[in-house]
């Protein structure tokens, strides 16, 4: 049997040619991941409601979406690198650390707490979304998510609590994606140290976000209907987490999610859109905006507002959606 790795050790290997993001590996990226069992426990005992408070987008909050929140915000308030921090609950970048300790690092947080609102009544597997910035802010005119987001996490809220975390330094190559699993007490263990999309897969996946769209786009049908004459697998939850997860742990995975007239965009490129990105581009896949067709992490991220729809997974596969789905 495989001797297991702990984070620490793991990050130390990924980041030893990187000297000033010590804070990274040490208190950030494992306070964040330390979270995800403090929240799995609370949506385990606490009986799902409305919070009777909407966040700043209008957004309906759940008594867990606040109680996800506040943990995570408890969290950062302790980790002197990270500097600001935004959440789809609370999306104006304010100061996160609250202490007097000083760092030469310095990150900025953006993160949705708790993915998947639709489903947590059902009692489905749900999700938090975390990325990681370079700097005091996430938001720039110029600067793209390419160049300044550093790292993101997916954590998964379900019969175990695990996540897949990306790292991807300036003048750090490719990136990294790996999964750990947390215990109840807080424990990282690294479950699998290379996350990769694999181009010959045994059997492929899609999950077909807003499948409601076909309706009224051709284009939608006719690629569903592709997916079902070549006899891929379905494998859609209605929540991003698990279904961009599923196709992390199977190797493959076509997600669409489709943006019409009818049908605007939703998912906030701040919050999910980059952090799932960067995940994915790691893991060896493409992540498109299903809007325009572009490149997620090739827009600056103007505003937290700003929303957008996406298509990602195997390279092959977004490309095919791209001609099929996204053409003029």
């Amino acid at each position: 049997m495989a001797q297991s790795t702990s984070l620490s050790s793991h990050l130390e290997s990924l980041l030893s040619s990187h000297p000033n993001r010590k804070a990274l590996a040490r208190d950030v990226l494992p306070s964040l991941l330390r979270t995800l069992p403090t929240i799995a426990r609370g949506l385990r005992t606490t009986s799902v409601s409305q919070a009777g408070s909407a966040n700043t987008f209008g957004d309906e909050q759940l008594n867990v979406d606040v109680l996800a929140e506040n943990i995570i915000r408890d969290a950062i308030a302790q980790v002197p690198s990270i500097l600001t921090a935004s959440s789809e609950e609370d999306p104006v970048e304010k100061r996160a650390y609250i202490g007097s300790e000083k760092s030469e690092e310095k990150y900025t947080v953006a993160f949705d707490p708790l993915d998947g609102s639709s489903i947590i009544a059902p009692n489905w597997t749900v999700g938090t979304i975390i990325g990681v910035w370079d700097g005091d802010s996430a938001v720039s005119d110029t600067a793209t998510p390419r160049e300044r987001q550093v790292a993101s996490i997916l954590g998964v809220l379900g019969p175990r609590t695990s996540a897949v975390v990306a790292v991807r330094v300036p003048g750090g190559g490719e990136g990294s994606v790996f999964e750990v699993g947390v215990s109840e007490e807080g424990e990282i263990e690294v479950l699998r140290a290379d996350v990769k999309l694999n181009d010959t897969p045994k059997t492929k996946y899609f999950a077909p976000a807003n499948l409601r769209c076909a309706a009224e786009n051709p284009r939608y049908a006719e690629l569903v209907n592709h997916y079902i004459q070549q006899k891929y697998t379905l494998r859609y939850s209605g929540g991003l987490v698990p279904d961009v997860f599923h196709a992390l742990v199977k190797g493959h995975g076509i997600y669409t999610s489709p943006v019409t007239q009818k049908s605007p965009a939703k998912l906030r490129r701040l919050y999910e859109l980059t952090p799932v990105a960067l995940l994915i581009e790691c893991a060896g896949g493409t992540a498109l905006d299903s809007k325009d067709g572009s490149c997620i992490l090739d827009t600056p991220v103007r505003d937290t507002d700003e929303r957008g729809g996406l298509v990602c997974g195997n390279k092959e596969d977004v490309e095919y959606v791209r001609a099929r789905l996204l053409q003029e």
